[in-house]
């Protein structure tokens, strides 16, 4: 760690702290590249054992509406209440800011002299490319006036989304997908930094290999696991092991042949044993990244995946030299069984060194290396 990097003073603005997951974790590397920095967001709702953990006794600062009774249930509704709340965390005695933004945080408020780098992990998503999805998602009781209220709501925060771009000196990317979307919403050119996987917890294990396949993920619409159950409900012959729960999970479960076992919600070392034995991980999402395949692949285990999105960078398919596993190309069970049956052709032919090579260069190392030394490059002085 450079002398510089060791004591720029910095603020690190985050939309929020429901839990730790994969954007908090680019969080903790930002963290650990900048240890005088300070952390900003408009919630957190961690545990006192999970802060202590994340955040040591680095300052965290929160806004007034993490005050709210209850909050924890409803903040999702407060999105235009949360773009005044990240107006107001007051930031301007930092010598640079770095937000990591999926919604919010590139809004905050920097000074003349400071510069402002924006880790984008996407623009936001419900706002713009899948505002009318989301629309029809508000299903059931007054389901009309949800929707009108959505829409106004949604209307507004791309205004104000729009105007929080000018504040933004320096936008970064987590992948070349994200970077096309960011020139689509915001006319804004992107640098792409992939963001860190922890590739040290996922090695290559000396057990040998077991007879299924093998997903895990929280069990929500968008992550496609009954894509992926009930494609290989036709296929009796091959075992699929689902780890994750979530509101899906029942609907998942009915849909599902004897072929299918589900573990819920398992823990880490049970996850990742079953990521190290299985033939292959499969992965339907159309995802901004996708850092569990790429934990997949830290693993030596080959990976189907959607062809799109983030998993089209990070997943090599059989169109590389070195493949590290098989695309598919639409989100239909038909593409998937194909995939599937072009795995088993090939199977033998993936070599375990090679997956683990490919999936290191997605490491925390690689990742702070890169951002430390972007940062310092457009620093005065």
């Amino acid at each position: 760690m450079s002398d510089v990097q060791a004591d720029l003073d910095v603020a690190i603005v985050h939309d929020w702290f429901p839990t730790i997951a994969g954007g908090e974790k680019v969080v903790k590397e930002i963290m650990h590249c900048f240890p005088k920095s300070e952390i900003y967001t408009v919630f957190d709702f961690l545990s006192d054992e999970e802060r202590r953990s994340f955040f040591g006794d680095r300052p965290v600062h929160v806004s007034d509406l993490n005050r709210l009774p209850g909050v924890e249930r409803y903040y999702r509704y407060l999105l235009l209440q949360a773009t005044r709340a990240i107006e107001a965390l007051d930031v301007t005695r930092h010598e640079a800011v770095i937000s990591s933004s999926a919604a919010l945080s590139k809004g905050v408020i920097t000074g003349p002299e400071q510069k402002h780098f924006a880790y984008i992990h996407s623009p936001a998503r419900y706002a713009w490319d899948l505002t009318h999805e989301y629309m029809l998602s508000l299903n059931g009781f007054a389901a009309s006036l949800k929707r009108a209220l959505a829409r106004e709501m949604m209307h507004r925060f791309r205004i104000w989304d729009m105007r929080t771009v000018a504040q933004v000196d320096y936008m970064i990317a987590n992948s070349y997908f994200i970077k096309k979307r960011i020139w689509k919403t915001y006319r804004r050119n992107a640098d792409v930094i992939y963001p860190p996987v922890d590739t040290d917890a996922f090695t290559k294990s000396e057990a040998p290999r077991g007879d299924f396949f093998f997903t895990a993920s929280r069990m929500v619409p968008y992550k496609n696991i009954h894509l992926i159950v009930e494609a290989f409900s036709q296929r009796p012959d091959l075992k699929l092991i689902v780890c994750g729960d979530g509101p899906e999970m029942g609907r998942i479960k009915a849909m599902a042949k004897g072929n299918v076992e589900f573990l819920g919600h398992a823990p880490f070392e049970v996850m990742r044993d079953h990521m190290q034995r299985a033939r292959a991980f499969v992965f339907a999402a159309k995802e901004d990244f996708g850092i569990v395949p790429v934990e997949a692949q830290a693993c030596g285990t080959p990976v189907i995946a959607l062809g799109q999105g983030g998993t089209a960078e990070t997943v090599r398919g059989l169109d590389h030299a070195a493949p590290t596993g098989v695309h598919f190309h639409t989100q239909t069970t038909v593409d998937l069984l194909i995939a599937v049956s072009q795995f088993e052709a090939v199977e033998t032919e993936l070599r375990s060194e090679t997956i683990v090579a490919h999936a290191k260069a997605f490491g925390s190392d690689r990742f702070r290396g890169e951002l430390t030394s972007y940062i310092q490059e457009r620093l005065p002085g």
